[in-house]
């Protein structure tokens, strides 16, 4: 009976042995299980969060697209007030009494479309820290809303001095038969040339300025 008992007794020890074992052997497994929908709990967040910190999306394109356009509006408002400035010219031919000679000074639109394409240059040049606040901040409605405004003002002063200058220009084309306008550009061709160039550069600059009403206009109604 002693060794029967002992003999029990031994194999309740390994069997406990053995179990506690095992139930360690389970622990990890257990544990892992638990940490396997907190790690995708973490993962899902440091997604959400990563997506969330991306600022400025296609706001932000406007914005660096209004910066390069309002370089080019001011190339072609500067080429368009230095071609016109300096638009002169002199035949090699003339009289005791006459010099025939073609300047933009002779014609009064021709001196308002310099000045005002002067102007207009330079409220782009000042425009451009707005547009750069603007890039920094795309969100942010205030230089948006204060660039479309004189946008469309500067607008209006150049399509009206360009408008003025190309009915001149016209005129030197082509006369005026009604009232005994001649046209001009057959002697002074050199002349008409740089007014022309001027006439089409000034447009380019209104057709820049309406691109940069309309982005503005569209970025503020996503606001």
């Amino acid at each position: 009976l002693y060794k029967l008992q002992q003999s029990i007794n031994f194999h309740i020890h390994i069997t406990i042995h053995i179990s506690f074992k095992f139930l360690s052997f389970l622990k990890p497994k257990m544990s892992t299980t638990i940490d396997v929908p907190e790690s995708s709990n973490i993962k899902g967040k440091t997604i959400l969060l990563g997506a969330q910190a991306r600022p400025g999306g296609w706001k932000k394109g406007i914005a660096i697209m209004d910066f390069i356009l309002r370089l080019g509006a001011v190339a072609a408002a500067l080429g368009a007030a230095a071609s016109m400035g300096m638009s002169d010219q002199t035949l090699p031919f003339f009289t005791q009494f006459f010099q025939f000679e073609a300047s933009y000074d002779s014609f009064t639109t021709f001196q308002f479309f310099v000045i005002s394409m002067a102007i207009v240059a330079g409220y782009l040049v000042l425009s451009l820290p707005f547009s750069i606040v603007a890039i920094i901040r795309p969100h942010a409605a205030g230089p948006r809303l204060f660039l479309i405004i004189l946008d469309t003002v500067f607008l209006t002063l150049a399509t009206s001095s360009g408008a003025s200058a190309a009915s001149i220009v016209y005129l030197a084309h082509n006369g005026n038969q009604d009232t005994n306008w001649l046209a001009i550009c057959n002697q002074f061709g050199d002349f008409c040339a740089q007014t022309s160039g001027a006439v089409v550069s000034s447009f380019v600059a209104v057709v820049v300025l309406v691109v940069l009403i309309v982005m503005s206009a569209l970025a503020l109604g996503k606001h």
